[in-house]
């Protein structure tokens, strides 16, 4: 029995020791060892090197100098920031309990376009309908010919398909057309993005393709994915649509662009987007801290091209000084004008 029991013992011992090698060797909690899991990480699974021209091999060089095991807390983060920053990439991060990065560069230099106090005020005025994520105000531009004016400003927050099926319903046949204002979207659910666009989508378009990085190599990539969007609900909004757009448009509500922009009803106004058409991965690294970044790349259908850096609209308006002193956005004003030549 005593033998039996040692055999068993030193069995378990066994494999459990050929469990630890089977597995990849936990990395050190130091600054040296995080460094170099963030960067080997990024080398192998990050999708828009070539796409951006960054020489990922030289940021190595740069940075490993500068680390050590001496560097303080926030130091080390900061130091780590910086390296990260250089991705140019709004969905890379690095988070700890005290900070966030971030690299906001996509909107930063560009004009706002967009004044939450003059819609909030001039448009949508204290009548306005709260319906589930979205405000809306009816307006009519000229004599018996309404449109219905959406706000959505997160797609984090969910779309349910009674709200849009509600709303579709409600205004399919009394307005000549819909302005959905996703200025200042910064993203959140690619789902809910694609839900309400099928909304509007009356048969089955292949709108985008998505390729993943597929292995270690920077140009390792899965074949591409197609992307249909199929109608959705039990009605569709075929009147014309305008889609307000500015360069904080972001990450899902890109992808709406992207989406919308392929409809024959659809048109859009203003800025072009901030991009952001890399889904990101995430991992907690050993001292807690979490990171992420970009792991595919979506592409356009018809032409093949890149939304990373964002997508042009069909009519590029500005929101003017002078208009915006005088308590009047541009934009608006320009769906208003454009809907108004389209019900004539």
């Amino acid at each position: 029995m005593k033998i039996s029991l040692l055999i068993t013992f030193a069995l378990v011992l066994t494999l459990t020791s050929c469990e630890k090698l089977l597995f990849e060797p936990e990395i050190e909690n130091n600054n040296q060892a995080i460094f170099e899991e963030i960067w080997n990480e990024v080398d192998q699974k990050y999708s828009f090197f070539e796409f951006k021209g960054i020489d990922w091999d030289s940021v190595y060089s740069v940075y490993d100098r500068r680390v050590n095991n001496q560097l303080g807390t926030i130091e080390f983060f900061d130091l780590m920031a910086e390296m990260l920053f250089v991705l140019e990439d709004g969905h890379v991060n690095i988070s700890a309990g005290f900070d966030r990065s971030r690299n906001w560069e996509w909107f930063l230099n560009d004009p706002p376009n967009a004044n939450q106090n003059i819609i909030e005020r001039n448009y949508l005025g204290r009548d306005y309908r709260q319906i589930g994520p979205f405000r809306m105000q009816v307006f009519e531009i000229a004599a018996d010919q309404n449109v219905v004016y959406l706000q959505y400003t997160s797609f984090a927050s969910v779309i349910s398909d009674s709200i849009i099926d509600f709303i579709v319903r409600s205004f399919k046949d009394n307005t000549i057309g819909m302005i959905i204002d996703i200025r200042d979207n910064g993203g959140g659910r690619v789902n809910g993005s694609r839900t309400l666009a099928s909304r509007f989508c009356v048969e089955p378009i292949t709108v985008s393709q998505r390729v993943y990085k597929a292995g270690p190599g920077r140009n390792d990539f899965s074949d591409p994915h197609d992307f249909v969007l199929e109608p959705g609900g039990e009605n569709q909004y075929t009147n014309p649509v305008v889609v307000l757009t500015n360069r904080r448009v972001y990450s899902a509500a890109n992808d709406f662009v992207l989406n919308m922009q392929a409809l024959p009803q659809v048109t859009v106004i203003g800025d072009r987007t901030g991009g952001g058409g890399g889904l990101p991965i995430s991992s907690e690294l050993p001292n807690g801290w979490v990171y992420r970044f970009s792991s595919t790349q979506s592409l356009r259908y018809r032409d093949g091209f890149n939304v990373e850096a964002g997508i042009d609209p069909d009519i590029k308006v500005d929101l003017l000084p002078e208009d915006e002193a005088q308590g009047v956005d541009t934009i608006i004003e320009t769906a208003f004008v454009f809907l108004r030549n389209v019900g004539q």
